[in-house]
């Protein structure tokens, strides 16, 4: 078996939701719907609101409105990924993922069928 892949799930977050609660939580639905294929293939999945969401909840009001956690969380997280799956849906946050894998010479995958087994 080869090393595991940390590979970054992007996609629609906030994206198209008008800061619906409802639909936000739709989005990350469908972004956890693709950690367990996955790890059936033999990686590890990542989702940046994982991360950033906890550390939005620890900012103030005043830090939260002066920094954009979630494209700084991706940014961050990216220097550790492997690669990205770039599921479908307008996003300019996973769009920005994507630029970065490939200025880093990552893999983009824009299906699960694209992903070798680990």
């Amino acid at each position: 078996m080869t090393k595991p892949l940390l590979i970054l799930i992007a996609g629609p977050y906030r994206s198209g939701t008008d800061g619906d609660p409802e639909a936000i939580a739709r989005n990350l639905e469908r972004l956890e719907a693709a950690a367990a294929p996955l790890h059936r293939l033999g990686h590890v999945p990542m989702i940046g609101e994982w991360v950033a969401l906890p550390v939005l909840r620890g900012l103030d009001s005043a830090e939260a409105a002066h920094s954009d956690v979630m494209y700084d969380v991706a940014a961050r997280l990216l220097q550790h990924c492997d690669a990205v799956l770039r599921l479908p849906g307008d996003s300019t946050g996973a769009d920005n993922d994507v630029a970065i894998a490939r200025e880093r010479g990552l893999p983009v995958y824009f299906s699960i069928d694209e992903v070798p087994a680990g």
